[in-house]
Formats: structure tokens, sequence, C-alpha cells
């Protein structure tokens, strides 16, 4: 049973900050889709969203952690399901099979994915922490997280199958794994990846995002979303151009501004002070984070840290690098400030998942 004398414990700190990146998000989102009628609802909805979201973090919160460990093979059971079954009755967007519809809502499975697998890969690396010195044991944990990317990439969805990849990869080296064995499945995840190009064993929309990253001028008109972004990033200024003034987003020239672009929406209208002061809060919630996993009572509640860190911080970067055009235009949304239920009741439920560790992170002592 739970005892509400625990709440002493609760970081109130992660909790604000997450809640104020959230706020933040539906104050972007209003202002990326004014006056276009077809998008009139998506503040609204993601306020709702948020208010679900909250919902899950206190739920996530007020559960021992450690029950999560008793489910880990019901679980992985039900993510591989979840991703099969998406694949057979999913909805084909942008040549991805990647969301269900259920009623008016859209549900993604590969972000409640992610969050499922930090929980399942944490509890087989804690029991396993001695084998990883090991191939044998490094092995198992590598299988665990193959499965679920092999039917990702099905989808196909290459970003999430190489993010759930660097959870992975984050949280063995957070338990210890030596740095020898990361060289050798570096060197074979790279040689992977160039047989499966010169066998054109990519989909051929990722190829065209991956041709036009390194060569934009081979199709000038694909490439009008980065271009527009880097404008309106760069109209921005130091100040920005003020909430809701921005030409390149109430113009309607920047697109699927609400989403992917959205951090050039930020840009434009708070600069590049609004730009620091985001990443100062997000960098804030991440650090949180890995405090709460140094001072974790234990092996996996740690690793449930680092897992929620790394998503955030990995998420966060490589959202922002395809704004700047650094990497490649891809569909990792911007943790707290995108627009879609999914990805932000993800993140949220990992924010509860971290305030459980603190929680519970030593016996009861009154």
């Amino acid at each position: 049973m739970f005892d509400w004398r625990r709440w002493r414990h609760f970081d109130f700190w992660l909790l604000g900050s997450a809640a104020l990146l959230t706020i933040f998000g539906i104050v972007m989102i209003r202002s990326a889709v004014a006056d276009n009628a077809t998008l009139a609802d998506t503040a609204q909805r993601q306020a709702l969203f948020a208010l679900i979201g909250l919902g899950i973090l206190l739920l996530a919160t007020v559960i021992d952690y450690h029950f999560w460990r008793g489910l880990t093979r019901i679980l992985f059971v039900g993510v591989i399901l979840l991703l099969l079954y998406v694949e057979l009755v999913g909805a084909k967007t942008f040549g991805a099979t990647r969301w269900i519809h259920i009623g008016s809502f859209t549900l993604q499975p590969s972000e409640v994915a992610k969050v499922t697998l930090i929980l399942i890969l944490a509890d087989d690396i804690a029991r396993n922490e001695d084998r990883l010195q090991s191939w044998a044991g490094i092995l198992r944990t590598l299988i665990i997280a193959a499965i679920p990317v092999v039917v990702i990439l099905r989808e196909p969805d290459l970003s999430t199958a190489i993010l759930v990849m660097a959870l992975w990869a984050a949280m063995a080296f957070a338990a210890g794994m030596p740095p020898k064995y990361f060289l050798f499945i570096g060197g074979a995840v790279i040689v992977g990846v160039m047989v499966a190009l010169a066998f054109n064993l990519v989909a051929a929309y990722q190829m065209h995002r991956l041709a036009l990253f390194l060569f934009p001028e081979s199709d000038p008109g694909a490439a009008y979303n980065i271009e527009q972004s880097l404008i309106a990033i760069g109209s921005g200024s130091v100040l920005g151009q003020g909430y809701g003034l921005s030409t390149q987003v109430q113009l309607r020239f920047l697109k699927v501004r609400q989403t992917d672009f959205i951090f050039s929406v930020l840009t434009s209208e708070f600069g590049f002070v609004g730009a620091i002061v985001f990443f100062v809060i997000l960098g804030f919630v991440v650090w949180r984070c890995l405090q709460a996993a140094r001072n974790a009572r234990d092996t996996y509640g740690a690793l449930i840290g680092y897992g929620v860190a790394t998503l955030i911080f990995y998420q966060a970067a490589f959202n922002i690098g395809m704004n700047l055009n650094l990497l490649p235009v891809a569909g990792l949304p911007l943790p707290f400030i995108s627009s879609g239920g999914s990805s932000l009741w993800s993140v949220l439920l990992g924010i509860g998942l971290v305030e459980s560790t603190i929680l519970y992170r030593k016996e009861m002592e009154f």
C-alpha cells in the first residue's frame, strides 16, 4: 500500500520543468497553427493530451517501479504484438505505417514501445549485469533490443529503430559494458548499413531523404522544408520576431511546423535567446533524470533513469539537428513541444517512472 509520506522525496523540480516545457509546447503549437482552419483544434487537443499525460505521470509515480519487473515478459510480448498489429491495420502516411486510429485519436505504437523497452532492457541488464563482460551476456541483451527493432524497421521507421539501439547502448554502457565491445558492434552496424544501401534494402523515401541531405541541389523542390526551416531560424536573430509574428510561420511558408519543425517556430519567434532558455530547461530535465539514476537504490532503478535521460536527449538532439540541416529529416518529435499525444505521453510516462525511482529510492525512515 502506498504511504503518502513518500511524497516528501518527490522531485518537484523535475515535475515543474517538465510541466513548463509541456505548457510551452501548447503555446508554440497554438502559434504554429494560427489561422489554419484545418488545424484549428490542434492546440486544444494537445492541452487535452497534456492533462491525460499528467495522469499517466502521476500513476507511474505512485506505482513502485519494481512492480514492472514481474511483468517484463508480458510487456515484451505485448510490445511485439502491438508493433505487428500496426503493420496489419495501421494507417499509412508518407510511405510508413506507424499509426492506429482509435475513434478520433491516433496512437503511434512505436512511441509506447520506446518507454516499455526501457523497462524491459533495464530488467534484463540488471539481472545479467555481471555477464556484460562477455559476449554471452551482451548478445542476450542485444537480441532483446534487436527483435522489436526488426519489427519497427518493417513500418518502416528507421529513426525510431536507431533510437532503440541508442537506448540499449546507453544502458549497457551505464551498467559497465567494456568499450571494446561497443567498437566491435559499432563496426558491424556500419558494415550492415553499407550493405543495406548497396543492395537497396532501405525504403525508397528513406533513400531519398538521405540523398537530399547529402545533395540538396539534386531535388530543390523536395528541399523546400529544410530551406524554409533555415530561413525561419535565421529570421529570429537574437531576440526573435515576437510570439505569433513570425512571417515564415504566419504566412505558412514553413510546413509541418507544429510537429517536425516546431523548433524553427520557437527560434523564429523567440530568437537565439529563446532557444538558449529552452536548451537550459530541457537540459535541466535530463540532468534531474541522471541525478535520479545516480541516487537509485538498485541497478534496475538507475537504468530506468539513464534510459529516460537518453530518450529525451537523443530525440531533442536529433530533432534540432534536423531543423538545422545537420541531420537527415526524420519523424522524431521534439520532446514535450511537438504536437502529438503518443510522443507526449511517452516522455511524461518516462518522467513518472523516474519519479517512482525517487519515491522508492530507500526504505521508509520516519
